[in-house]
């Protein structure tokens, strides 16, 4: 899909995955042309930072009904970038719509000055004032969802954004940031960069006053120690491996398999919190992989724009190596391949949904981040032994455990360090918890009154004389 307002000029590639065809070319930032974005942002901050809260939560909310009012668009253009099926991508912008009515509504309770204390002669408050201009590197995956994690609350708080989207995700980033325009947002206190690693670079050797990135650990941790020197704020949402467990008491293992397959190959796999290695009890272990495949091959692969498309191709053609390179590891040490595992023939970065067994830990597929439509299945003895490898990983992102008693399942939970728990369900977001991940997942939290407040710094005032 072509904006009309892009220049087509000779620069990056935005190729379709489903068709390798280039569908549009557009001309890349520059240092200079960042720097002139950023100057921008600079004196624009300070007058977006005037504008009371109300006022900026309003212009917040009317980005919100546009979102609502060109769903269909944004989702075809979404999905001829990305390659999730369109169903899908109308998930994504409806996923965003919600979670900015989350953030709106509690923008005020939890950005207004805050009284600690009112006695007579001595008053307490804290203020939450805007970092100032940050940049967010933002991920392909989820553009809407990742991205509103982030400049919504930014703005919301009087920040101004230079916003990056991922050189595979442009051209939504584009129509974010028309649409933030036409809700009212000004434009010198939004301002999108455009381009690949290179232009990455630039913005870290930029003076922002945050830096807030979604994508691997690689990436993460070369982030954050480049920004390191500059004292700013840096969250760094990053990967994962997550784990889910299977206990020995679940009544209706169909409805489970069913679900925690759609954990696993939502989005073709490409999400953080996706399903990464499944741990089943030993006697369900057999019902539930008979029913785990039948799900898994019954899933449509094809075009994203047709109906009824389950799996799409990956974003990324270099994934399908990752994939290929794990797999082929898995079997050379005995795994064995249910279903799936191969590229499908053709035009586009397709790669078959597949399901192994017989797998462990001495193996890439159970340890290393996947990011693809790959899961192993391992058959566990009890629940300290299924504990003992949920926690054998270097992520901590989430972790899931099926079972009948929310008790067996918060044990189980709380002996598992990872930033979010999820008991008989997976794979899932809201934006009233908080979104953080722990050793290689990164740190720092989005969404959530604390996710509300990562985009401000707080003043004390101890206010003598004050009276009631």
């Amino acid at each position: 899909m072509k904006s009309e307002n892009l220049e087509f000029l000779k620069g990056m590639n935005i190729i379709n995955p489903a068709t390798e065809e280039i569908i549009a070319t557009l001309k890349e930032d520059t240092s200079d042309s960042l720097d002139k974005k950023f100057q921008i942002l600079k004196e624009g901050q300070k007058q977006w930072a005037l504008k009371n809260l109300k006022e900026r939560i309003a212009v917040i909310k009317k980005f919100s009904i546009l979102l609502s009012e060109n769903i269909e668009g944004l989702a075809a253009a979404l999905t001829s970038e990305v390659g999730k099926p369109l169903q899908q991508s109308c998930n994504e912008v409806k996923g965003a719509i919600a979670r900015i009515q989350w953030l709106t509504d509690n923008g005020e309770k939890y950005l207004s000055d805050e009284w600690m204390s009112q006695q007579e002669g001595m008053g307490e408050k804290i203020s939450y004032e805007p970092l100032g201009v940050i940049c967010n590197i933002s991920a392909w995956n989820y553009p809407y969802l990742v991205g509103v994690n982030v400049f919504i609350p930014a703005l919301m708080a009087g920040n101004a954004v230079m916003y990056k989207p991922s050189e595979h995700a442009t051209l939504t980033g584009m129509q974010i940031e028309k649409l933030l325009k036409e809700a009212g947002i000004p434009e010198n206190a939004f301002q999108i960069a455009v381009g690949a690693r290179e232009t990455g670079e630039a913005l870290l050797n930029m003076p922002f006053d945050g830096y807030y990135f979604t994508g691997s650990y690689r990436t993460g941790q070369y982030i954050y120690e480049k920004v390191a020197p500059k004292m700013v704020p840096c969250q760094l949402e990053l990967g994962g491996k997550d784990p889910l467990y299977v206990a020995d008491d679940i009544d209706n293992i169909k409805s489970v398999a069913q679900g925690t397959a759609d954990g696993a190959f939502y989005n073709n796999g490409q999400s953080c919190c996706s399903v990464e290695r499944i741990y089943v009890h030993e006697n369900m272990f057999d019902q539930y992989v008979d029913e785990f495949v039948k799900e898994v091959a019954s899933y449509k692969v094809g075009m994203p724009m047709e109906e009824g498309v389950y799996v799409g191709p990956l974003t990324r053609k270099e994934q399908l190596k990752v994939v290929e390179e794990q797999l082929s590891d898995a079997v050379s040490k005995g795994a064995k391949i249910l279903t799936g595992g191969k590229r499908k023939n053709g035009k586009g970065y397709y790669f078959e949904p597949t399901v192994l067994v017989n797998v462990n830990h001495q193996m890439k597929v159970m340890t290393e981040e996947s990011f693809g439509p790959v899961i192993g299945i391992m058959k566990v003895k009890n629940d300290d032994e299924a504990i003992k490898l949920m926690n054998d990983t270097e992520y901590g992102l989430t972790a899931a455990v099926y079972t009948q008693k929310m008790e067996r399942a918060e044990k189980i939970l709380s002996g598992i360090n990872a930033g979010t728990g999820y008991w008989n369900c997976c794979d899932r977001v809201s934006a009233a918890l908080p979104w953080s991940g722990r050793k290689h997942s990164g740190f720092g939290v989005t969404l959530s009154h604390i996710g509300i407040r990562a985009f401000v710094k707080p003043k004390a005032y101890h206010l003598r004389g004050w009276k009631k």
